[in-house]
């Protein structure tokens, strides 16, 4: 009985092991071929970066605010030129083919010019970013992104798009002012660029790589940078430094704080490869907000100046000079008749504050006096021989007075594209011409998408008639409808060219 027993007990355990055991092995096998996906409740991750808000309390670092508000007012530029010269000469290197220059006479009411089939334009189209400044459709972007163009097209963030005319530029700083037929659009503030701290957060908002709105972020790394980038004579560059990611095609997009307000326009990079290597560089908003409000009112940038040559205190004048400051900028030459000479100040000052802004070098004092007129009057605190002294200091304009240049563009004119002088007399009798009206400068318009005309050509008939002024031609264009033809000189080539486009 007592086998039995243990028989039985025996038999129990080896059936157990042996189901429990074939458990563990089918258990196993199904987790190694058993896929598990867990999800959680948790934010996986907890803002780690602060910063402080206007009340000074400590709050978590959040982008997204910031980029939902400005995106909408940050549009994509595209710019297209499709009357490219290909020679030095009027007729863009295709030669006479007419005494119509490049037929455009022909082009214009027949269809094709003579001799031919028409040949087509090779456009060129470029692409860049703008910050929408006015619900009224103004809209700030860089000069070159638009420079020369026939075609401006912006295109909004809801991908809405508007033909854009533009109503000004100012190379000197490489700001355009840009306007489109529609109201009510999103819009962005301008800050004052004076209380930009160097290592605050910014973000960058543009198209680079025609990638529609990018945003990245970096902190400001400096400010009144020069990096001599701009060739224009009397050009302004006092930058504002960020390493924020900026690419071909930022160009013209925003730079703002975290409360979305603007601090510049974006306008270059520094880098050996053409793309972003940590160095970026923006127009200061307080010279924006200047430029864009003498486009307004006058079509036109004043420029004030003060008529000084000027150069950074460094170490090395320091010692040269025995100066007793070693910052500023010093005066190595003041103009005659300048307003710095009238007011006091002196070759061998140290410039060291404008106003109340403290002038650390050539680019802090270029942006001081870029944000005002001539006519202006302002306190310039110099350091000599040792004390400090406050000039009262009235600006002039390049010409040396304080009066203020109004660019009038008459609406007869303004769909033309183009800037026009009335001849002076020496000039006439040089071409021995009556007289005439000279086409200083093309921009887009009608002139230019039409016509193969270079900047200097001189108009001396419309439509066969005599025009010897600017208000001769702007009369005569007020009544004109259907097609008009210019006939003309240049001052550099021999002959009379001809240039037709539809009124």
């Amino acid at each position: 009985m007592k086998n039995t027993i243990q028989t039985v007990i025996v038999a129990f355990l080896v059936s157990a092991f042996t189901i429990l055991g074939f458990n563990y092995l089918q258990t196993d096998n199904q987790s190694n071929n058993t896929i598990r996906v867990e999800h959680t409740d948790a934010t996986p991750a907890q803002s780690v970066l602060f910063s402080k808000n206007t009340e000074g309390e400590y709050v978590p670092l959040d982008f997204t605010a910031t980029a939902e508000k400005v995106n909408d007012a940050v549009v994509h530029i595209k710019s297209t030129q499709t009357n490219i010269a290909g020679g030095q000469n009027p007729f863009g290197g295709r030669g006479q083919m007419s005494p119509f220059g490049d037929d455009d006479f022909f082009r214009q009411f027949f269809g094709t010019p003579r001799g031919g089939q028409p040949q087509a334009p090779q456009p060129r189209v470029g692409s860049g970013s703008g910050v929408i400044i006015n619900a009224d459709g103004y809209i700030v972007t860089n000069n070159h992104v638009i420079e020369d163009a026939d075609d401006i097209e912006v295109t909004l963030y809801d991908n809405r798009s508007f033909k854009a005319t533009l109503v000004g530029t100012d190379p000197t700083t490489d700001l355009a002012l840009l306007k489109v037929d529609e109201t009510n659009l999103p819009k962005v503030n301008l800050m004052n660029s004076d209380d930009v701290k160097v290592g605050q957060w910014v973000l960058a908002v543009g198209n680079p790589f025609n990638l529609n709105s990018t945003v990245t972020a970096g902190i400001v790394s400096a400010k009144g940078r020069s990096i001599n980038i701009m060739k224009e004579q009397n050009a302004i560059e006092s930058f504002i430094q960020t390493d924020a990611a900026i690419n071909p095609g930022n160009s013209g997009g925003a730079l703002v704080n975290l409360d979305g307000d603007l601090v510049g326009i974006n306008t270059a990079i520094a880098s050996p490869t053409g793309s972003y290597s940590g160095y970026g560089f923006a127009v200061p908003s307080n010279i924006v907000s200047k430029v864009v409000q003498d486009l307004m009112e006058y079509g036109v940038t004043q420029r004030g100046y003060i008529g000084v040559r000027i150069r950074n205190v460094d170490n090395a004048l320091v010692n040269e000079k025995d100066l007793s400051v070693n910052r500023g900028v010093y005066v190595d030459e003041v103009t005659e008749n300048g307003s710095a000479g009238a007011a006091g100040i002196e070759a061998g000052d140290v410039i060291v504050r404008v106003e109340n802004a403290e002038i650390n070098s050539n680019p802090d004092l270029l942006e001081a006096i870029a944000q005002r007129r001539p006519g202006d009057r302002l306190d310039i605190t110099v350091n000599r021989d040792g004390s400090e002294r406050i000039f009262n200091v009235v600006l002039n304009n390049r010409d040396g007075n304080t009066d203020i240049v109004k660019k009038r563009m008459p609406k007869a004119l303004a769909s033309l594209g183009a800037q026009f002088e009335t001849v002076d007399k020496d000039l006439a009798k040089k071409l021995q011409i009556d007289g005439g009206v000279q086409v200083k400068d093309l921009q887009a318009g009608k002139l230019k998408k039409q016509t193969n005309m270079q900047p200097g050509f001189i108009i001396t008939k419309v439509d066969g008639r005599n025009v010897s002024s600017v208000e001769e031609l702007e009369k005569y264009l007020e009544k004109k409808k259907g097609g008009v033809m210019l006939e003309g000189v240049y001052e550099d080539y021999p002959g009379e060219y001809y240039y037709a486009f539809g009124a």
